[in-house]
């Protein structure tokens, strides 16, 4: 079986915190052996003698379970400008940072790391001027982080394509030009786009920048990892692919397996992001949620060889 299924530690960032308590949730309950790290549970903002605890914690305890961080990214309380903000020093902070995210994944055994690349404010955005100064940061940036993680052994870095143009790669069209900016500036390691099924500029004329499927084929061959979810037709919100939400959905595994091999894909990582609000009874439906969904694609990608409960 040639896809990976894995999943998005983003929804039980905050329901869970210590390192052991999160693996054995995952392994033992979940029941997936593959994962992408949301960045809170290691922040690289921390004392760096946390980070080194938490770090080693984490990586024991994935030892135990037969857990593999795939790769890591910044999760949902980590979405800001980073790359994209107007000022330098700001910019240069981010670089640090992230530096010291691929020196956790690294430290993990994790061969990626990732984020959005680059959100602009709106002042930036509309100025072409400041927009292509930002963007040329931007790469620089990207340029430095690719140093240092190809210094620690990662073997690729990764951007996600949005649903806004201020934070890149709202439309397919936008996501090609930038990806072939990014593969013309040959960076120390490649940065590749990791699409989500469920973006996209709403607001588009063209009906494939809110197709899911479309964005499944045509960035199969170029997507290491694809951010899948339950969709709506108004793409509300990262739904769990549970028996009530399948109903109604629009992403079923044949189709979407069929469109990322028409579009050449065939050892993709298919990751479930999933959202789930505070809010009770969704608040504790968040393992059960998850277990469903790991089950609903298990026939068609592999979960790794954690133990389902």
């Amino acid at each position: 079986m040639a896809f990976t299924l894995s999943l998005s530690t983003n929804p039980f960032v905050n329901r869970f915190a210590e390192p052991e308590d999160l693996v054995q949730v995952l392994a033992g309950e979940v029941g997936i052996g593959h994962i992408q790290l949301t960045h809170k549970f290691i922040d690289p903002a921390w004392p760096a003698p946390l980070v080194r605890r938490m770090t080693d914690r984490m990586a024991k305890s994935c030892a135990t379970e037969s857990l593999a961080v795939t790769s890591m990214m910044t999760g949902p309380y980590g979405r800001l400008n980073h790359f994209g903000h107007p000022d330098p020093e700001a910019r240069a902070h981010s670089v640090a940072w992230f530096k010291t995210l691929a020196d956790i994944a690294a430290d993990l055994g994790c061969p990626a790391i990732g984020t959005q690349y680059a959100i602009l404010t709106f002042r930036d955005y509309d100025d072409p001027g400041r927009r292509s100064a930002i963007m040329a940061a931007a790469l620089d940036c990207w340029r430095e982080v690719a140093e240092h993680a190809k210094a620690r052994g990662l073997r690729y870095l990764f951007w996600e394509p949005m649903s806004v143009g201020r934070e890149v790669g709202h439309t397919q069209a936008d996501t090609h030009r930038l990806q072939a900016e990014i593969a013309a500036a040959a960076l120390p390691l490649p940065l590749l786009p990791m699409v989500d099924i469920d973006h996209g500029d709403l607001s588009s004329p063209d009906p494939i920048d809110t197709d899911p499927y479309a964005w499944a084929r045509n960035f199969a061959a170029v997507s290491p990892i694809i951010h899948i979810k339950q969709s709506s037709m108004n793409k509300g919100g990262h739904w769990p692919f549970t028996a009530e939400r399948n109903r109604h959905g629009r992403i079923q595994p044949d189709p979407l397996i069929a469109a990322v091999r028409a579009g050449g894909g065939h050892k993709n990582e298919l990751c479930l992001e999933l959202a789930f609000r505070e809010r009770e009874p969704s608040d504790r439906a968040v393992v059960a949620e998850m277990r469903e969904s790991v089950a609903f694609w298990a026939a068609h990608a592999d979960k790794g060889r954690a133990r389902m409960a």
